[in-house]
């Protein structure tokens, strides 16, 4: 019995031990966004999980961080976000990070050069006339929207281009953080490279056939995508999703759309606004829905290509009177 005793005593310590290695390190790459997390998913898988903040159905433009997000955020091996200009939720909490865990997308070098801007002078102007009835309901200032997003457009992981860049970027931080995983992490970044490019030639040619077929978004979510593949956007209904448009821009729409200028209208799963349905009753135009979220898609070592593929036929069934 004593042998027996003695026996337990060692063996249970050890048994702890090893059930202490088994369990799953709290620490994780956050991304800000769902796409985001596409990106690092992909390099990042069989190293170490991925998590996003921004829950499916929520706005990247009016969330606010939970204590647990902010916990999620301090004990990360490393947080990747656009940047203060469309997260604005993460700006205090990624501040408080040391550099090597904090990658701030618009900040890479290879990003800036690619960077489109925001409105031009004309529509701010336009769209800032447009808001004084919105300043009278109550409503939030146009103003607020521009210090929001700033010069240029932010919404970054439309651009095939720029998420390449990001992978790399997220590559180099995870190898200089986790170097003993440097083979799965070469591994993982080539086969991302390999199939973003078989991904681009296809989605090229899947929208070619209506590059030159007009259509209104209903915010300006789409342009590093539209520019990539050469498509023929007429226009959005705002800027800001949680800022409805006025009613000389939704009469210019109309217009438009009576004039068959338009293809297609696409409204966005988090926001069905009736503004869509209003304007274009009466007309011969289509309507779609364009998730620029990729909310019904998990995080997988391929989900960014199912993201721009998915996205594609969005437009293309649009487009295309599918």
């Amino acid at each position: 019995m004593l042998h027996i005793k003695k026996r337990l005593a060692f063996t249970l310590p050890a048994a702890a031990m090893a059930a202490s290695f088994a369990l799953p390190a709290s620490a994780a790459v956050v991304a800000s966004i769902k796409p985001i997390g596409f990106i690092a998913a992909a390099i990042a898988d069989g190293v170490t999980p991925v998590e996003v903040l921004l829950p499916d159905g929520a706005s990247e433009h009016d969330y606010a961080l939970r204590p647990s997000d902010v916990k999620r955020i301090k004990n990360a091996d490393l947080v990747v976000w656009v940047g203060p200009e469309m997260e604005a939720f993460l700006t205090k909490s990624a501040a408080q990070l040391p550099a090597n865990k904090n990658l701030e997308i618009a900040d890479i070098a290879g990003v800036k050069p690619l960077l489109i801007r925001g409105i031009d002078d004309d529509e701010h102007e336009h769209d800032a006339e447009l808001s004084k009835e919105s300043v009278k309901s109550g409503q939030q200032d146009v103003s607020d929207e521009h210090h929001h997003h700033g010069e240029f457009n932010m919404h970054l992981w439309m651009s095939p281009e720029i998420a390449r860049q990001s992978a790399v970027a997220i590559h180099g931080k995870l190898l200089e953080l986790m170097p003993q995983s440097k083979a799965k992490l070469d591994a993982n970044l080539h086969q991302f490279e390999a199939e973003l490019a078989d991904t681009d030639k296809h989605i090229g040619a899947q929208l070619a056939p209506v590059r030159n077929k007009g259509y209104f978004v209903f915010h300006d979510a789409y342009s590093y995508f539209e520019k990539h593949y050469g498509l023929s956007p007429l226009g959005h209904f705002t800027v800001n999703p949680e800022i409805q448009p006025g009613a000389q821009r939704l009469n210019q729409i109309r217009t438009q759309l009576v004039e068959q200028k338009a293809t297609c209208v696409f409204a966005e799963p988090q926001f069905r606004p009736a503004v869509i349905d209003a304007v274009s009753r009466g007309t011969n135009v289509r309507k779609g829905t364009l998730d620029p979220l990729g909310m019904g898609i998990s995080l997988t070592k391929d989900s960014y290509v199912k993201f721009l593929s998915q996205l594609s036929s969005q437009y293309a069934s649009c487009l295309n009177g599918a």
